[in-house]
C-alpha cells in the first residue's frame, strides 16, 4: 500500500483545494458489492450486447426474455450491499469534502449508503415503470409476482434459487429459456399497461431534466473526481469533456483504462473500495 502514499497525498491535496468537488461514479464502484462489472480493465465489452430500448418497446418477445432473465438476475441485486466506497464518498459529502454526485449505476448503492446531493443518470433498478399510465412499482413486489406466475422456473433456480445464472450490473441475466413463451410477464395492475424498469435502456436518452439538473451540477463543480469508471459511455465520457473545456481539474480513481486518460490530470489505479476509505 506504501507505494500509493504519493497518490493517496495528491488526493488529499485535491479534495482540499476545491471547494465544489463533483463525483462521477461508475460500476466499477459497486463490483465488491458483488455486482460483476460491464467491461474488462481495456475497457471491452463482456458478454452479449444489452437489451436496446427500442426493442424492449416493439418486441414482446424481447420484453419476455427481458423479464425472464431479470427475474433470474434480480437476486444478486437485491442482495447487494453498500460497501466501503459507497460509504466513505456518503461521509465525505458529509463532511463537505465532496459537494455532489452522479452515478452511471442503477443498482441503489449510493442512496442506502447515505449519499444525499445525488442524481442517479441512469436510473433505479428498484423501481418499475407502466409505460402506459405511468404508475409505479418496487421492484421487489414484481419479483414476488414473477416467482408465484412461474413456479417452475423459479424452482429450477432460475429465480432465487442456489444456482444464479450469471447476472449483469442491469439486473439482467445471462440464462436462455427454451420455454419462454410459456414465461408469465408482468402487466400493470392499473391499466394493463406494459412495464419497465426505470433505467434508462441502452439506445435510449435520458430524461431532459435529468440531463440539465446533472450539467447544472457540473457547472457549479470546480473540479471532477471519477471512481470507477471506464467512461467508455458517452453519458458519463461527456462530463470529462465539459469539466476539461472548462479548465476544471480531474482526477479519476479507477483499475484499468478509461476514455478519458488524456484528460486526467492525476490518475490512481486502484480499487477504491480500498482507495475511498483513506481519505477520511
Amino acid at each position: 500500500m506504501h507505494t500509493m502514499n504519493p497518490q493517496l497525498d495528491q488526493l488529499h491535496d485535491f479534495l482540499q483545494r476545491h471547494e465544489r468537488v463533483l463525483v462521477l461514479t461508475g460500476a466499477g464502484l459497486s463490483t465488491a458489492s458483488g455486482i460483476p462489472d460491464y467491461r474488462d480493465k481495456e475497457g471491452v465489452r463482456r458478454g452479449r450486447t444489452p437489451i436496446q430500448g427500442p426493442d424492449f418497446r416493439k418486441s414482446e418477445a424481447v420484453r419476455r426474455r427481458y423479464w425472464a432473465r431479470s427475474m433470474a438476475g434480480w437476486p444478486t441485486l437485491a442482495q447487494a450491499d453498500p460497501n466501503a466506497g459507497h460509504r466513505a464518498l456518503a461521509e465525505l459529502e458529509a463532511s463537505g469534502r465532496i459537494a455532489a454526485l452522479i452515478t452511471q449505476n442503477v443498482d441503489g448503492l449510493h442512496q442506502r449508503a447515505g449519499s444525499r446531493n445525488l442524481i442517479e443518470l441512469h436510473g433505479n433498478i428498484h423501481g418499475v415503470i407502466c409505460l402506459d399510465c405511468r404508475a409505479s412499482y418496487e421492484r421487489a413486489a414484481i419479483q414476488a409476482w414473477l416467482t408465484a406466475a412461474n413456479p417452475a422456473l423459479a424452482a429450477s433456480g432460475g429465480a432465487g434459487g442456489e444456482i444464479v445464472p450469471e447476472a449483469r450490473p442491469d439486473g439482467d441475466a445471462e440464462i436462455e429459456l427454451d420455454a419462454l413463451q410459456d414465461f408469465h410477464m408482468p402487466s400493470c395492475e392499473a391499466c394493463g399497461g406494459t412495464l419497465q424498469p426505470d433505467v434508462i435502456f441502452f439506445g435510449d436518452n435520458i430524461p431532459a431534466e435529468r440531463t440539465a439538473a446533472a450539467l447544472r451540477m457540473q457547472e457549479q463543480a470546480d473540479a471532477l473526481l471519477v471512481v470507477g469508471s471506464s467512461l467508455m459511455v458517452f453519458s458519463g465520457y461527456r462530463f470529462c469533456k465539459l469539466a476539461a473545456a472548462a479548465g476544471k481539474p480531474i482526477a479519476a480513481i479507477n483499475l484499468g483504462k478509461t476514455r478519458a486518460d488524456d484528460l486526467i490530470g492525476l490518475k490512481v489505479e486502484a480499487s477504491a473500495t480500498e482507495v475511498l476509505p483513506l481519505l477520511l
